[in-house]
């Protein structure tokens, strides 16, 4: 099951997308022709022209990656996964403030601080999590612009904090619902590691407990909840957890820290998917949302495995679900490169130049080529991402890394835009 291709008319216009079936079969008749490669587009020729259904995109962001699925009423027609590089881009920035930090204790040049541009804008984000914004908003206005897209939902928020302290805010249609305890199990299970609190066993059935018991007057709130195993959660009882480790003083001082502990990273994806959510406002297009427990739920309704496509495909309300592609475009972020004008060794020195002429015979660095090798040591046919030599002989990431291609075999199938692609 294959995703389906995506039409535009003579003028550029979205149609409805089509089985992959259906588009080579235009091509073969000469009726369209590749538009792009990346997501998979044809563009047809005059005369020739498709009924158009309205299409609804849905986003599961997350941390690391962000799941993408397209649906036509009931029908799941195109899913994708964006793998974001947040971290390539923390790890780009402490790279560059240890640089700066080694020049100024040599006192050799370095930019002069400027004071003036430290107050920072009241929605402004760290460049790693404002990065998972913008790459997700540019793939959305890219699907919007090559099918016709009158609807978006997003899963707004992963765990409702308010919601967890305070279950009472949306009445008991809420409490006493279908997704009854499914937001509050999925933050402990983040929170307490998918671990027994007190025996730290983990991948076996875990039940909610009161860390002070409520028959002791403790309450339902998040804060004083954890996970225990069966046994645990017998042998505790309705004792304290004082009393219930007196002999284990470390393990006390360990689960006291971790109820206290804040969940950061969730705390961090819930700030980037309100930004998100705001920037998908701006697109004039209704934007409905969901929880991640109404997420888990409707995917263990209908039965689905866990992955980051099928949870968008499971975000907001869901009905029913004709799953008819089950194979991902995987989109990794790899940037458009650096503009330092030399590269460096692990102590800041300068090891090799960077050539100004990005273009080598035509082709730069992140092109994805064909090349058709018939003679010499490596005859055969290469897809991938090519590495620019000024010897004009390249580097192809295929399946494994191929060197020394020239570029005469080398033909363009889809130009630098920031990412790779795989199936």
């Amino acid at each position: 099951m294959q995703n389906y291709t995506f039409v535009l008319d003579t003028n550029k216009r979205p149609l409805d997308p089509v089985h992959p079936a259906v588009a080579r079969k235009l091509l073969s008749n000469g009726e369209a022709a590749v538009f792009r490669r990346y997501p998979f587009t044809i563009i047809l020729k005059p005369g020739v022209d498709t009924p158009t259904q309205l299409i609804e995109i849905k986003l599961d962001p997350g941390s690391k990656t962000t799941g993408i699925a397209l649906l036509k009423g009931e029908k799941l027609i195109f899913v994708a996964e964006l793998n974001h590089r947040g971290q390539a881009i923390k790890a780009s920035l402490d790279s560059r403030r240890a640089i700066r930090r080694c020049r100024r204790a040599r006192h050799t040049h370095y930019r002069q601080a400027r004071f003036l541009n430290r107050t920072r804008p009241k929605s402004w984000l760290a460049p790693s999590l404002k990065h998972r914004v913008d790459t997700t908003l540019t793939w959305v206005n890219k699907f919007i612009r090559f099918a016709p897209v009158n609807s978006i939902a997003m899963e707004l928020v992963r765990f409702d904090f308010q919601q967890l302290e305070k279950p009472e805010i949306s009445g008991v249609e809420y409490q006493q619902g279908e997704l009854l305890g499914y937001d509050i199990r999925e933050y402990l299970l983040n929170k307490w590691d998918r671990k027994c609190t007190y025996c730290k066993t983990e991948n076996i059935p875990l039940q909610v407990e009161h860390i002070h018991p409520k028959a002791k007057g403790g309450s339902n709130r998040i804060s004083n909840l954890c996970l225990a195993c069966e046994k645990c959660n017998l042998k505790k009882g309705t004792q304290d957890i004082k009393d219930f480790l007196s002999k284990k003083p470390d393990l006390l001082k360990q689960i006291m820290v971790q109820v206290k502990r804040p969940l950061k990273d969730a705390t961090a994806v819930n700030s980037t998917r309100w930004a998100l959510f705001n920037q998908l406002k701006l697109t004039e297009l209704p934007v409905t949302t969901g929880s991640g427990g109404q997420t888990k739920y409707n995917r263990n309704r209908l039965e689905l495995p866990k992955t980051h496509y099928f949870d968008a495909a499971c975000v907001a309300k869901v009905d029913k679900l004709v799953v008819l592609t089950a194979q991902p475009l995987l989109i990794k972020a790899n940037g458009h490169g650096t503009r330092q004008m030399c590269r460096t060794d692990k102590f800041g020195f300068p090891s090799r130049y960077v050539p100004r002429d990005k273009f080598v015979k035509g082709f730069q660095t992140g092109d994805i080529v064909k090349a058709v090798v018939t003679t010499g040591k490596k005859i055969g046919e290469y897809v991938g991402r090519v590495a620019v030599r000024s010897s004009g002989f390249f580097n192809i990431s295929a399946k494994e890394l191929v060197q020394g291609i020239n570029h005469k075999y080398c033909q363009i199938i889809h130009r630098k835009d920031g990412y790779s692609y795989q199936f």
